[in-house]
């Protein structure tokens, strides 16, 4: 049997798998995605708040393809697109994370170099922490300090359990940085400090124990149902690991308090020394005249720091920067 020839009809071209149309790399710009505050993040879906109204339904996204793993955190202001009803079962697209005003970050320790993005575009850092039962820490206040001036935050320190004793001897050595510093009991309504909040996005971090969840009930009276729908979503999760965005009244303002339970502590690795002083109008040009490498700290460890010089004039209060040294031995 002679061997069979071959012609082109034997021949087999498998058609190919892509569209011979030129790929295009133009993308819609949705310019009329609407605008909405993310308030909870939960394993790849985020709750939305429309224009960041809290009196409209709540609107659950998802991350569109194109954002591809751009993070998005609480507070973060967004584009959605699709279905913005917020009725159950239906979804919408997060297809643009507008610019973030302001960011409180942490890590893991001062030696990790991977930064935490908290709470984005909050303009307040409420530090909660207890007069007595457990004792106040200056440790983790003023890392909290930096942590707030690094990011852009106004600092508010908020001293709870009043009754239990005296806040004046911690508040003291404070009231030389110029920041709000607050008083609550357990007996009376935290009036003042609604005030403070009223009408402004504020995020709260305290130790447990300190009062930081009752503080929160009193300010939002829908707060333990709100935890409750986000406990039903994550199925299982701790509710206390994860910032979550509450609407304060409207009849005291509106605004919102962004509650991080699970920020016990924060790493300041990507914090520098210029970081903290930058962020006071009256010191932000003195630290230019300072040497390369300057800690901020003066004599013995930083002989040749400018600010010294600003004390020498007249020009700023030694207690004032006694305050400020203190907390920056928080970087070192």
């Amino acid at each position: 049997m002679s061997p069979r020839e071959y012609d082109e009809s034997d021949v087999r071209v498998r058609p190919g798998r892509r569209s011979s149309r030129p790929r295009t790399k133009r993308r819609p710009d949705h310019a009329d995605a609407a605008e909405a505050m993310v308030t909870t993040v939960d394993r790849g879906r985020w709750t939305c708040a429309p224009d960041g109204d809290s009196t409209r339904p709540a609107v659950t996204a998802m991350r569109a393809r194109e954002l591809g793993r751009t993070p998005i955190v609480v507070g973060d202001r967004v584009g959605l697109v699709g279905d913005l009803s917020g009725a159950p079962d239906t979804i919408a697209r997060i297809v643009r994370v507008e610019e973030r005003r302001t960011l409180l970050r942490r890590t893991a320790d001062d030696t990790d170099p991977f930064e935490r993005v908290v709470v984005a575009n909050a303009e307040q850092l409420v530090i909660v922490t207890s007069v007595a039962d457990p004792e106040p820490r200056t440790g983790f206040v003023d890392r909290c300090l930096v942590a707030a001036y690094a990011g852009g935050l106004a600092p508010v320190l908020c001293l709870t359990k009043a009754d239990l004793g005296d806040p004046e001897v911690f508040a003291a050595q404070y009231r030389e940085l110029d920041l709000p510093v607050l008083v609550t009991r357990r007996d009376q309504e935290p009036t003042e400090l609604a005030d403070v909040l009223a009408g402004r996005v504020s995020a709260l971090v305290g130790h447990s124990g300190v009062g930081k969840s009752t503080l929160v009930n009193a300010l939002v009276p829908d707060a333990a149902r709100a935890v409750g729908i986000v406990s039903a979503v994550g199925k299982g999760r701790h509710t206390t690991v994860a910032a979550l965005a509450l609407p304060l009244p409207e009849d005291r303002g509106g605004g919102w308090v962004v509650d991080t339970p699970g920020v016990r502590s924060f790493g300041l690795a990507h914090v520098t020394p210029d970081d903290v002083p930058a962020a006071f109008d009256d010191l932000a040009s003195a630290i230019e005249a300072c040497p390369r490498g300057c800690g901020h700290l003066g004599p013995p460890a930083d002989p040749e720091c400018a600010l010294d010089a600003l004390v020498q004039q007249g020009l700023l209060r030694p207690g004032r920067l006694a305050a400020l040294r203190r907390v920056l031995v928080a970087l070192r």
